[in-house]
């Protein structure tokens, strides 16, 4: 193309009939009209949905932080708690050692009782050898008592005391 081309005349601008240019200037309005219709309702919408998607931003930058603080304050307290209860997991150990040592030694003391069993053992036999002879003695007192009694009761009869 050259620039001829492009270039209108002159004579042809002057031919252009009146009637065309008020259709194109209604046809231009119409457009625009619908244009109107669709372009503002659709900004007031864009308008309304950022100030909502602003006030969500916000909102959830909010909540975020007070989020952050009640995490930094129980992660603090939690901390806290985990070393007391490292430290009482250490002083268990160490509880739980002495204790092995103590019922290692009970161990060992239970190995001695043997002859302390056997002694024990010896003492019961004995025990039962003593109750035997204290109901012998008992059943010979009874005999006696049974034998002499009667005659003594007699005897008391006479007695002045």
């Amino acid at each position: 193309m050259s620039v001829t081309e492009n270039t209108v005349d002159a004579n042809t601008v002057r031919n252009v009939d009146p009637a065309s240019f008020d259709r194109l200037s209604q046809a231009f309005e119409t457009s625009a009209r619908r244009w109107e219709l669709i372009v503002y309702p659709s900004l007031f919408a864009f308008i309304i949905l950022a100030a909502y998607g602003f006030y969500l931003v916000f909102s959830l930058a909010k909540d975020i932080h007070v989020l952050v603080n009640t995490v930094d304050r129980n992660m603090t307290e939690m901390s806290d708690n985990i070393r007391l209860v490292s430290e009482d997991v250490s002083l268990m150990s160490h509880n739980m050692r002495t204790l092995t040592v103590g019922v290692e030694s009970i161990s060992q003391e239970m190995n001695n009782l043997g002859p302390m069993l056997s002694n024990i053992s010896d003492m019961n036999s004995s025990m039962q050898s003593m109750s035997r002879s204290t109901h012998d003695m008992r059943y010979d007192l009874a005999h006696l008592n049974r034998n002499i009694g009667r005659p003594m009761s007699f005897m008391n009869h006479f007695m002045p005391w």
